[in-house]
């Protein structure tokens, strides 16, 4: 009679025991999700200011919200607070105490050790950063003008083979990268492509020159708009491009 009573005993505390598990794993935790105002508030560019250091970020003529539907406001925000801010704080930390902490950061580009990882991955990043906000325009003029129509007809045949090259480039780069347009060191513009940070003005670039126009290909410039689409991203790419701002980089490449 003991036995059986001490057995029914077990039973029951293993029940109850199991059913008290069973409602704590299916019990809903209520998470508060952010109002809607979160949700839309933005950033101002201008508030984003980097550490002290011999490099701050290049202000952006135009709004987060400027180059909707082609590129969010929250990816140009991410973008530009973020991974932008994080290349120059970096960099300026990598630089700090050393014999490029007062050089420009063309100079910085051409004299670093490209197997120092730290300078060689935040001084691009900085770099090609820099480059792709400046060519970025809410209202672009569609094509090239005057003496870099002129260029990219010679040297590409003409505008719509340059657009062909250029997606190509980027459409079939493997990975994390930018691509470029450049002046080489002859004066003629060509299409490259590089990985992660590195840019034609290193040591290290299998093509040399000054770059002009550049595409950011790493997934956190595009993939909240396009996901896992890259051809999607670099055909709206061209839709927002700042030719006047292009064509500077090209009278200035050329005239050095």
């Amino acid at each position: 009679m003991k036995k059986h009573f001490l057995k029914v005993s077990y039973v029951v505390f293993f029940f109850i025991l199991f059913s008290c598990n069973k409602k704590k794993l299916t019990e809903v935790v209520e998470v508060p999700l952010p109002s809607a105002t979160e949700k839309i508030t933005m950033g101002v560019p201008d508030d984003v200011v980097a550490d002290d250091g011999s490099f701050q970020l290049e202000k952006l003529s135009y709004g987060y919200d400027a180059m909707a539907p082609h590129l969010s406001a929250m990816t140009l925000e991410n973008h530009y607070s973020k991974h932008y801010l994080s290349y120059t704080n970096k960099l300026n930390e990598a630089i700090a105490g050393t014999n490029l902490e007062n050089l420009t950061i063309e100079e910085v580009l051409n004299q670093l050790d490209t197997n120092n990882e730290e300078q060689k991955n935040n001084a691009g990043g900085y770099y090609n950063h820099s480059l792709y906000f400046k060519i970025l325009g809410a209202k672009s003029a569609g094509k090239p003008k005057d003496s870099l129509a002129t260029a990219i007809e010679k040297d590409f045949e003409s505008f719509d083979n340059f657009v062909t090259q250029f997606k190509g480039e980027a459409t079939k780069l493997f990975g994390s990268g930018w691509v470029w347009l450049i002046v080489d060191r002859s004066g003629k513009l060509q299409i490259t492509s590089t990985a992660n940070q590195d840019n034609p003005l290193m040591r290290n670039a299998k093509v040399q020159g000054k770059p002009i126009l550049a595409l950011d290909v790493w997934e956190h410039a595009y993939y909240l708009d396009y996901q896992y689409k890259r051809k999607n991203y670099i055909d709206a790419f061209f839709t927002i491009i700042n030719w006047r701002k292009v064509e500077e980089n090209y009278e200035e490449a050329i005239a050095q």
